[in-house]
């Protein structure tokens, strides 16, 4: 924690504080449900489409390694490889193993992989544009005891 956090973390919260929160939340957690609700009708897990975003959005390259992407989700080890069995298994993403080190396993989006969350991808872009202007996060510098 850094000196401004710790000082934050110890002043009271006035009601603007905790309005600023809760609206943020509210808006993310808008936002969170529109997801759930696309990709479900869309005959995926809102993780698996978090899994396969992760992956087509790793910087620089086309695939990434479990342990990549349980940071990137932050979700345990073991969960991620049970997420990603459950979308091999729907032929959303093939594991390779590595070229250059055979202890590593790189998770790839399949052609299927790759419709899909590009079809998803489109749909909450244009949802975050919908909201634009709307969403934003609160500058809570600004607000508290003065």
């Amino acid at each position: 924690m850094n000196s401004q956090s710790a000082k934050a973390s110890t002043q009271n919260m006035s009601k603007a504080d905790f309005e600023a929160l809760a609206r943020f939340r509210y808006q993310l957690r808008r936002f969170l449900r529109f997801s759930e609700e696309l990709t479900r009708r869309t005959g995926i897990t809102p993780l698996q489409y978090q899994l396969m975003l992760q992956i087509k959005g790793f910087p620089g390259r086309e695939w990434a390694t479990v342990v990549e992407l349980a940071e990137r989700l932050q979700a345990k080890h073991h969960g991620v490889v049970a997420l990603i069995s459950r979308c091999e298994l729907a032929g959303l993403v093939a594991r390779k193993g590595s070229r250059s080190d055979m202890r590593r396993v790189e998770i790839e989006l399949t052609k299927k992989g790759e419709r899909c969350v590009e079809k998803l991808a489109r749909l909450h872009r244009a949802e975050l544009l919908s909201l634009q202007g709307g969403f934003e996060v609160p500058d809570l510098t600004t607000l508290g005891p003065k």
